[in-house]
Order: structure tokens, then C-alpha cells, then sequence
């Protein structure tokens, strides 16, 4: 059942996380972990395909005398396959714009069933981050894939954290103008979680009653 999401799902699943990074943000906070194993899909009561973010284990507070900075500015803080430049060569410069770095490889990942970038050890993995230029999705996949959203994807992994959108707020507007955008209905979401509710509880789930089913998107999209 793992593999690649559909881009409407893909649209869905960010513009839901771009929403809970806006509510973050505007109190000033940053998750510093944004990957697919912190993205949750749901589906309870009556709604199908809800996603949710966890595990602020990085929370971070942009205030920079705030008490919940809860790692020193000279450790490097995240998940290296999903982490942004900047938090590499300067974590204390770490900002909302990074959590966008970590969703746009996100839905790199969910486009893809790849992440954007491999590497046989954290130091290659980190230099990629710093110095490699992400392949297109479609190029990676030698297939098409919707050109508003591979653009902003893209736009999402810039080195430079200043031509990355401008904010969460921001990428939630370039979501709503993607073409795929509302192709993930309630129908479709339904139709799909009642045909893999059973396997994806076993796979990679917890079901309580029928009622709540949690699945982890990394393992949905993964290879």
C-alpha cells in the first residue's frame, strides 16, 4: 500500500500542515521537524484523510530569551533528510521559513515516494542541503507531474531562505492556486479509507473501534 500520493492528496495533506505551521507561527513558534513521520493522517468520526503535525520535541521559540528554545544554537536540530541549509550552518538563525524548507522536501517525498536527497552519511546528506540543486520531481520520476506544484515545491527547497514563500500563510495562497487543488474530495478521501482502513491499521496504523485510524504518511508514500 506504500507508494506515491496522488498530487491532489499531496496538495491536501500540505495545505492541512501549512495551516497548523500558520497557527505556530503566529504565536512564535517553529517545529524545527517537519517530516513525514511527524504528518498523521486521520480519520475519525466523520472526517476522512485529516492531517495532523506532531512530535514538537524541537519546538522552538522565536523569541530568542523564550523558554521553550529548547536546544543549544550550536547543535544541529531535525531530521538531516528533511532539515534546511541554514539550520546546518547556523542553527540560531533557524525561522518559520525553515519549517517551509522541511515541508516543501515533505512533499517532495509524498510526490515522489523519494526524498530529495540520498547520501551515505549525515555530512553527504548535509552537503546536498547546502550545495545540490533538487532534481524536478518530474525529472526524478521521467513522468509529468503538475507544474504549479512542482514549482512550489521547488521554491519551498531554495537554499536562500528570502526565495522561499514568505511564509506559511503564503504557501497555504499558492496551494489554493494550484489546479490540483480541491481534487482530493471528501469522496475520495471515504472511498480510499474504506478500502485500505483494515490493511492500513495492521501496516501502519492504530484503529481504536472503527472509529480512529492514524496513519503515518511516511509510511503511505514511502518506497
Amino acid at each position: 500500500m506504500a507508494g506515491r500520493l496522488e498530487p491532489a492528496r499531496v496538495v491536501h495533506v500540505l495545505y492541512e500542515v501549512a495551516g497548523a505551521l500558520v497557527e505556530a507561527h503566529d504565536i512564535g513558534l517553529i517545529h524545527r521537524d517537519a517530516k513525514p513521520a511527524n504528518i498523521m493522517l486521520c480519520r475519525q468520526g466523520g472526517l476522512y484523510d485529516f492531517p495532523k503535525v506532531v512530535d514538537f520535541g524541537l519546538l522552538k521559540d522565536l523569541d530568542p530569551g523564550g523558554d521553550a528554545a529548547l536546544t543549544r544554537a550550536d547543535l544541529i536540530a531535525g531530521t538531516p533528510l528533511y532539515i534546511a541549509p541554514e539550520a546546518i550552518t547556523s542553527p540560531e538563525s533557524v525561522s518559520s521559513l525553515s519549517d517551509l524548507y522541511s515541508l516543501g522536501a515533505v512533499g517532495y517525498f509524498a510526490l515522489t515516494g523519494q526524498n530529495v536527497f540520498q547520501g551515505r552519511s549525515l555530512v553527504e546528506v548535509c552537503s546536498h542541503h547546502l550545495h545540490t540543486k533538487p532534481e524536478p520531481p518530474s525529472s526524478r520520476l521521467h513522468e509529468p507531474v503538475p507544474a504549479d506544484l512542482e514549482a512550489l515545491v521547488l521554491d519551498c527547497l531554495e537554499k536562500d531562505p528570502a526565495r522561499r514563500p514568505a511564509g506559511a500563510r503564503e504557501l497555504r495562497h499558492r496551494l489554493e492556486a494550484c489546479a490540483a487543488f480541491g481534487g482530493w474530495t471528501d469522496e475520495h478521501a471515504r472511498a480510499w479509507w474504506e478500502e485500505n482502513a483494515a490493511a492500513a491499521a495492521t501496516f501502519s496504523g492504530t484503529l481504536d473501534e472503527g472509529l480512529t485510524l492514524t496513519l503515518r504518511l511516511d509510511n503511505l508514500a514511502g518506497p
